[in-house]
């Protein structure tokens, strides 16, 4: 494929932000963004937005025309290019937002002319990634009377096709709308970001409640699906303590040792059996994470910890501080990198979970990229029009690989 035309856009994101779409031979590619980030993420717009735009469509656009691509590996000529303007690991002149929408972009116009889909393009896939959803929700993606914990999880793991895990997660969610209704007087059918309940309750009322609305869906549907959680632990994080503001409702206000804040992640692990528990601790406690992962069967997943990084999931291995990994593309800012740290994880046993942002876009390419690259997992929410533009996608897909 040869480069033709490149435009660049300024376009609104799920939370009514700017960000930037690239389009490459009549194929875009887009970027989001999110709240809760890790300090070793790639920059995504270091002098904003419109500057994005404007690198694209007066400096790169004329640099990249001519260029042929051929496959994944020769996004290589694009990165390497692109150090030439920007030498810092993390893009910290033009952003990796920009890179991502670039890179998301000629993919497509590859696939595009090669006749094929992307996943089939990369190499295609014989089995989809099990969808993780973002049920009820709280910390940096609600507000302030949400809980401490991020995400409220919803796992189907063992479920024989991605759409039936899909639609299991989709009836809780229906169902925990008229449980919160029921159970918190102050519960207004408010939403986070991706869309996940936005109760005031505390953190143990609503796993509580969650529990028994997957355990009594499960029985009606006759599938397993388990509960997990993000904790994004930094967010609560200050002075080597967890401060809780919803705890539990017997002690709101708590505020948990190192030592206790694990004791307190493996305790939920075993009371609620929980599958998946991403961030327990804050970001640069690997031996923390071990303790927790030794402790459990678990998979205990890095994100914060993680960034997408390749050296940081290499420490992470080295000191056996994860059983799973968080993987997105803009984290980075770069799918050279982001295909690298899932070949590592998965050469290393550790579950790679591709993810969306909490601030999306229509773009489906991740969920072509769970595919391809055989992610068992796939963190893109449960309801909204940018989560469903990448489930839906995989029920496409799905059918295609019947």
């Amino acid at each position: 494929m040869k480069i033709k035309e490149v435009l660049a856009r300024k376009i609104l994101d799920s939370r009514g932000n700017p960000t930037i779409e690239v389009e490459v031979n009549g194929c875009r590619g887009s970027a989001p963004s999110g709240a809760s980030t890790g300090t070793n993420e790639a920059t995504t717009f270091p002098h904003g937005v419109d500057d994005a735009v404007r690198l694209v469509n007066k400096v790169l656009k004329n640099k990249l025309k001519g260029i042929e691509l051929t496959k994944f590996d020769s996004l290589q000529k694009i990165e390497d290019l692109l150090h030439g303007l920007d030498k810092s690991e993390r893009w910290l002149k033009i952003g990796g937002s920009l890179v991502i929408a670039l890179e998301f972009a000629l993919l497509h116009a590859m696939a595009a002319d090669a006749g094929k889909q992307l996943w089939q393009f990369l190499g295609g896939g014989k089995k989809l990634p099990r969808p993780l959803g973002n049920c009820v929700g709280g910390g940096a993606h609600a507000g302030i009377y949400a809980p401490d914990i991020q995400e409220f999880l919803l796992l189907g793991l063992e479920a024989r096709k991605f759409s039936q895990a899909l639609f299991a997660n989709a009836e809780i969610h229906h169902e925990m709308k008229n449980v919160l209704q029921d159970k918190d007087k102050n519960f207004t059918g408010g939403k986070t970001d991706e869309g996940a309940w936005t109760p005031t309750l505390t953190n143990l009322e609503i796993l509580d409640l969650l529990n028994d609305t997957t355990n009594k869906i499960n029985k009606k549907i006759k599938l397993d699906v388990t509960l997990g959680m993000d904790m994004a632990a930094s967010e609560f994080f200050k002075e080597d303590r967890y401060y809780y503001k919803k705890f539990s409702p017997v002690s709101k206000s708590r505020i948990l040792s190192r030592e206790e804040q694990i004791g307190f992640v493996v305790d939920l692990i075993e009371k609620y059996k929980l599958n998946y528990v991403e961030d327990p601790l804050e970001e640069n406690d690997f031996e923390g994470f071990a303790e927790i992962k030794d402790r459990t069967e678990c998979l205990i997943c890095g994100d914060d910890l993680t960034t997408t990084n390749p050296v940081r999931l290499k420490q992470a291995i080295e000191q056996k501080a994860i059983s799973a990994i968080i993987v997105k593309p803009n984290q980075i800012g770069s799918l050279i990198k982001t295909k690298e740290v899932i070949d590592i994880a998965l050469k290393n046993n550790i579950v790679p979970v591709i993810s969306h942002r909490s601030a999306e876009t229509m773009d489906d390419t991740i969920a072509h990229l769970g595919v391809a690259f055989n992610c068992p997992i796939i963190k893109c929410g449960i309801v909204g029009g940018e989560r469903l533009a990448k489930l839906n996608e995989l029920l496409r897909i799905e059918e295609q690989l019947k």
